[in-house]
């Protein structure tokens, strides 16, 4: 495990393109989930290093600000765009998702503090698990079923205000 892992070499798409950064942002998630695994098998083998103490802030980091911005995207541009388009039943579960990822987040996120902090703690591998299933199918039905449809529903105008308010968001 490299001591410093680049989630991301820079925004693939900016706010002006704003179903572009949202699927962007998927791929990051990719790549912190990627990086919780490895680092829980670090762990386990090596116990809690400096590397791994890394690792751990830039996966609390990222799903600590980075993703509840992400949900928080999709619940205000994506999911009523799809609830619009009669989609009711995609977006509820989408939704739903988002709850049980959070709830999962504050069970690992416990752990990973203390990783973070160089102590050691114990993460739960069934949860691990579930919050990585979870969030792997989570993202394939968002970027094959959910962001079609909702990019459908969203002209320029659309797609404008929805970047200015991603970024403005984030600006607070």
């Amino acid at each position: 495990m490299s001591s410093r892992v680049v989630l991301h070499a820079g925004p693939a798409a900016g706010f002006d393109e704003p179903f572009e950064m949202l699927a962007a942002c998927h791929d990051r998630v990719r790549c912190s989930l990627d990086l919780l695994q490895r680092l829980h098998a670090h762990v386990a083998q090596h116990g809690v290093d400096a590397q791994a103490s890394d690792a751990a802030r830039d996966v609390l980091r990222y799903f600590d600000i980075a993703g509840p911005a992400h949900h928080e995207d999709e619940e205000r541009h994506v999911l009523p765009r799809l609830r619009d388009a009669g989609q009711s039943r995609l977006a509820d579960r989408l939704q739903a998702d988002h709850a049980e990822m959070t709830r999962l987040w504050s069970q690992l996120r416990v752990g990973l503090a203390a990783w973070a902090n160089g102590g050691d703690a114990a993460l739960d591998a069934t949860v691990l698990q579930r919050y990585v299933d979870l969030y792997a199918d989570h993202l394939a039905v968002e970027d094959e079923q959910a962001f079609v449809v909702a990019r459908q529903r969203a002209d320029a105008a659309d797609c404008a205000a929805m970047g200015q308010e991603m970024a403005a968001r984030r600006s607070r």
